[in-house]
């Protein structure tokens, strides 16, 4: 009884919703680690970048991290059982919660038990209970941030939202069971799977999985289609269709490729966390529908019907900036492999890198719009000038982001999908969200950011990184600071109005020409340096050397003189030379 008057009186001290949403990722956590079960250890087989060896002790590793975080279940099924006999039943709907989520929890928590104390139990058992789980919690949490702000008669259900819902878990429940059984090996045609020996038990699997999966995802994209014209500015709605939409295309797009060939260890992986995404999003949407009056006005303008919208759009991701991330990342896949890349390749990661720079660029005018209205510079952007909901430009933002993870992950390697998406996290999170507010060294800890996509090419060409390629990074991170100086110089009076650290604004115009002078005393050095690691030879030297002498000049030139005119001609002039510079290493490898 002590024991568990000590337990009791630590799940007092928790934040009850802060550790349903700790135990929904806990759940997507074990749907995921059951699922590489079946992987035979492979996995870790050079397709991550932390081992190349295969270590029959990893599957013994599987099962104690899968023990570990079933164990938090005893935890929860502690909480709520103090919840249920406690007096402080809030509602109908929360005593109902309670008690399945303790059915649940406490199930698995048992076989959890059964597994360490008497014989492993199979991981589809505690695998389908985490599914129905993430479900109830998720449901939960919607409804209970929902009742509190809309307290009056709901709306009637939508039957096409409940034909959803069924769908995607019958599709993802024939999924994992094809998963453990491995009945989609046994499978190689299209649309329809059948066999010679007449119908099994495996091709019923697959043939029902790839009906569900049809049919869901006619009804994901109706859904889609009616949200953007009447649910536009709702934030909870709009981002969970689409992101249920985008990971949907994306799920496809690997079944696909299995249908084709046998699927990739990693994609494998990718395809289980996908499918624990895709239904925490649609599960939260169908019950933030349930919440939700459906406009009574339905807009008539869309991408397809009014080009204002199609600009605004490519306004959002910024092209120029895509481009010119572009021209590094594609340098970066020629001098890492040393040789002009197949047409395939240079396609989807070009086509990867301009969603996965685009949908950050949104990203960041979401999150600034406000400071946005605020500067003549940016005032009549989509966002600040009230063209453009906010929550489409976030939408868009996280649909192209994780277009852009499946694309590279399907069609490129894991390598570079996840370094495209750690330069989205540094971007967004550490950027935009963060440094940017706070430092007046916010652009040169924001220029990793910056740095990341010849890193990408790199990584798609050969597979992996090595200490050459770190100066491609390096070189773009001491490129960041006086290109963007120079435009601070420029619009010094937009950032003070503002409030953003930027060097002209704190430290002064003075401070700011000297820093420039000293960074790119910095680059062009270690662009002279880099044919002594590797890349480059003598032509990409003298190509450096006019370069670098060339904006070293300007660079001179906004030490010695005060104005905006020179600033600005700093500015662009860095731009075309970081253009320049890195198409100087292709022509050298060409050579």
């Amino acid at each position: 009884m002590k024991i568990l008057k000590t337990l009791f009186g630590v799940t007092t001290k928790l934040k009850f919703l802060h550790f349903i949403i700790f135990n929904i990722i806990i759940f997507g956590s074990v749907i995921i680690t059951n699922s590489m079960f079946r992987f035979e250890n492979q996995i870790f087989s050079c397709s991550f970048w932390l081992t190349c060896e295969n270590d029959s002790s990893l599957s013994t590793s599987f099962n104690l991290i899968t023990q570990l975080i079933l164990s938090s279940l005893g935890l929860l099924s502690l909480l709520i059982a103090k919840k249920i006999f406690s007096n402080k039943r809030e509602n109908k709907f929360d005593n109902k919660f309670f008690v399945i989520t303790l059915i649940l929890a406490s199930l698995v928590f048992l076989v959890n038990l059964y597994s360490i104390l008497i014989k492993p139990a199979h991981p589809l058992i505690p695998t389908f209970f985490s599914l129905f789980l993430t479900i109830v919690l998720t449901t939960w949490f919607v409804r209970r941030k929902y009742l509190k702000d809309i307290p009056e008669k709901l709306p009637g259900k939508n039957n096409s939202q409940i034909l959803l819902l069924i769908s995607s878990i019958f599709m993802i429940g024939l999924g994992i069971l094809i998963s453990f059984t491995g009945s989609s090996k046994l499978c190689n045609q299209f649309p329809i799977c059948f066999s010679p020996d007449g119908l099994t038990i495996d091709m019923v699997l697959v043939n029902a999985h790839r009906l569900f999966t049809l049919t869901t995802g006619v009804l994901i994209t109706k859904l889609l289609f009616n949200t953007w014209r009447k649910s536009r500015d709702n934030n909870d709605l709009l981002i969970s269709v689409t992101i249920s939409f985008i990971v949907f295309i994306g799920q496809s797009m690997i079944g696909g490729i299995q249908a084709i060939r046998n699927l990739p260890l990693d994609l494998l992986f990718v395809h289980s966390v996908s499918s624990v995404i895709y239904l925490l999003a649609v599960v939260y949407a169908f019950q933030a529908g349930q919440f939700v009056y459906a406009s009574v006005v339905i807009e008539t303008k869309t991408i397809f019907n009014d080009s204002q919208r199609r600009k605004d759009f490519l306004i959002l991701n910024k092209p120029i900036i895509v481009a010119l991330l572009l021209v590094t990342t594609y340098a970066g896949m020629v001098v890492g492999g040393e040789k002009i890349p197949s047409f395939s390749l240079s396609i989807w990661t070009m086509l990867g890198g301009a969603l996965a720079a685009g949908g950050s660029s949104a990203i960041n005018q979401y999150i600034d719009r406000e400071i946005d209205l605020s500067m003549q510079r940016t005032a009549k952007r989509p966002l600040p000038s009230g063209r453009l909901h906010p929550t489409e430009a976030l939408a868009l933002g996280i649909s192209e982001i994780i277009l852009s993870f499946f694309i590279y992950a399907a069609f490129v390697n894991l390598n570079a999908a996840l370094l495209a998406m750690a330069g989205m996290v540094y971007y967004v999170f550490i950027y935009s969200s963060w440094l940017k507010h706070i430092t007046v060294q916010n652009i040169v800890i924001g220029g990793g950011a910056g740095a990341i996509p010849p890193l990408v090419g790199w990584a798609a060409a050969t597979g992996g990184l090595n200490i050459p390629s770190l100066l491609l990074f390096a070189l773009v991170f001491l490129w960041t600071p006086p290109h963007f100086w120079a435009l601070a110089l420029v619009r010094k009076n937009d950032y003070a109005r503002a409030s953003i650290p930027m060097m002209p604004v704190i430290k002064g115009e003075k401070k700011t020409r000297f820093q420039i002078l000293i960074y790119t005393i910095q680059l062009v050095v270690l662009t002279l340096l880099m044919p002594l690691f590797g890349i480059g030879g003598s032509v990409y030297f003298i190509l450096a050397t006019v370069l670098g002498l060339w904006l070293l000049s300007t660079a001179w030139q906004v030490f010695k003189i005060e104005g905006n005119k020179i600033a600005f001609k700093m500015y662009r002039y860095s731009s075309m030379y970081l253009a320049f510079i890195f198409f100087a290493m292709v022509i050298d490898v060409l050579l």
